[in-house]
């Protein structure tokens, strides 16, 4: 006897699950316009806005009834295999949240709200003094979350914050790909930066204004497919994009008069983001894991592809560079096509990660996840993190931090507790890379297509293999499936051999 598709308890499911998903949204929008248009002096009760909200989305989360009515689904077995991979992730997420005592969650909120403040103001100033003392309070409270997610056999604290990002994923995975793949880029930016062939780098510090700017972003976003009537484009000290709710994706970005394509390609990437947001099933699926994304691995290899697959290519440029020039006119009369191209893949190491380039990007990430993990770890002490930012940097990628603000107070993810979630950016270019392969023999024309601006082919091929499938699969077989082989670092090694070596001669 065939059992049934949804038993009676899956509606009362749901509804609970929407219900946290709602108060949660609530919380996303507080956290955007903190970001965005909060007036400074607010900081202290948003702080308190965001623990009550916190706290009432984990008690949503964590109900006992939630329990109850996954194990009644549980023992009913159903056939469908959305509802089964539907139950798979709740229990998964229950069993997380209620690993974690409310007060906790609270503390938190709080504190990275305020946290989130105090960064700004240490950026600003180049002071990360001014910043150490939120550091230890919001690293001694993730250390506090991790003890309570517990330390998975054979594996490190680090892990349990690890696991929230990309699921399934250790440290020990992370070294295993990420120590060869600093070996092969390094060699490659070794050579690149030995070679007498360079691309005119001069379009780097074009001036441009930031409305021209901001309407040339528009014109990108629309062409990628990015629905402005469902979100929208704001300006913020670091970007981001926060799906918070059906049909509100909210993106940010940031200008710099001193250069067009920085901003160009942070827009790009926030809307990949975007794209991912908008193209999960949130209307029929609201609140459940369905309508999620299955790791942040996979989401950053969304964003990653329309930055840099798409916004570094020559065909992307034998299309954009027409609209360029008309917004930014007269910044780019005479700038050809080869120019533009060669400018937007220019290699050097340079200080800010969400400014540099394909091949030196990884580098950034990886000294990340080695701080991060030694001051979770506690063998790294806050105080001591700039020292050990700059000795690192300077291993890495050859250059003397001059100050906090390129050093250690670049990033804003540390002051919202993100702890885990750098290795992520990594990954999703490992993701991007290996995907792009599929993408091009499925879509053999799709050069041709993006060189007319039409990019319609590609994000409906991201809307039916990745964005439908929410968490029904996990990230390593949902790679495994649209591949047909596991995750690995040649495909992306490959595409930048390719792209940069006839641009430098290497």
């Amino acid at each position: 006897m065939t059992a049934p598709a949804a038993p009676p308890a899956y509606d009362e499911l749901r509804k609970l699950h929407r219900d946290a998903a709602t108060l949660n949204s609530v919380g996303s929008l507080l956290g955007w316009d903190q970001e965005t248009y909060m007036p400074p002096a607010a900081s202290a009760h948003r702080a308190d806005q965001q623990g009550l909200i916190a706290t009432l989305t984990h008690e949503r989360k964590t109900t006992p009834r939630i329990g109850e009515l996954l194990a009644t689904c549980e023992a009913a077995k159903p056939s469908d295999p959305d509802i089964a991979a539907n139950l798979r992730e709740m229990r998964r997420d229950y069993h997380l949240a209620t690993k974690l005592p409310g007060e906790l969650v609270a503390e938190l909120a709080k504190t990275t709200s305020l946290a989130q403040d105090a960064w700004k103001e240490a950026r600003q100033k180049s002071d990360f003094a001014l910043f150490a003392p939120w550091l230890e309070k919001v690293m001694a409270l993730t250390r506090r979350k991790a003890e309570c997610y517990g330390v998975p056999p054979d594996g490190e604290l680090y892990d349990a914050l690890l696991d929230e990002y990309e699921p399934g994923m250790t440290a020990r995975e992370i070294d295993a790909i990420f120590i060869p793949l600093r070996t092969r880029l390094s060699a490659l930016v070794a050579r690149i930066a030995k070679s007498t062939k360079k691309p005119n780098a001069r379009l780097l510090d074009l001036k441009a204004p930031q409305t021209a700017q901001h309407a040339f972003g528009l014109d990108i976003l629309a062409a990628m497919g990015f629905d402005l009537n469902a979100g929208r484009l704001d300006t913020t000290a670091h970007p981001f994009c926060s799906g918070m709710a059906p049909g509100d994706t909210r993106l940010t970005t940031r200008y710099n008069t001193d250069s067009f394509l920085e901003p160009l390609y942070g827009t790009m990437h926030e809307a990949g983001h975007g794209l991912y947001e908008q193209g999960l099933p949130k209307e029929s699926h609201w609140g459940e894991p369905l309508a999620e994304a299955v790791s942040l691995g996979l989401h950053e290899s969304q964003s990653r592809m329309w930055e840099n697959f798409v916004g570094r290519s020559r065909p992307f440029w034998a299309w954009a560079l027409p609209k360029a020039a008309k917004h930014l006119s007269p910044l780019l009369d005479g700038v050809d096509l080869d120019e533009i191209y060669g400018a937007a893949n220019t290699v050097e190491p340079s200080f800010i990660r969400v400014e540099a380039d394909e091949a030196t990007y990884n580098l950034h990430i990886m000294l990340r996840f080695q701080l991060e993990r030694e001051l979770i770890s506690g063998r790294l002490a806050i105080n001591d993190l700039p020292a050990a930012w700059n000795k690192t940097f300077k291993d890495y990628l050859g250059l003397d931090v001059p100050d906090d603000r390129r050093g250690c107070l670049q990033d804003v993810h540390w002051a919202f507790g993100l702890v885990g979630y750098f290795p992520t950016y990594t990954l999703g270019n490992l993701f991007a890379a290996q995907f792009w392969e599929k993408i091009n023999a499925d879509i053999p024309d799709l050069d041709d297509r993006m060189t007319r601006g039409d990019f319609a082919p590609l994000k409906a091929w991201l809307n039916t293999h990745i964005h439908a499938h929410g968490r029904r699969y996990r990230a390593a077989e949902l790679c495994q499936r649209i591949t047909g082989r596991p995750l690995s670092a040649d495909p992306l090694v490959n595409h930048l051999n390719t792209k940069l070596a006839p641009l430098y001669g290497v």
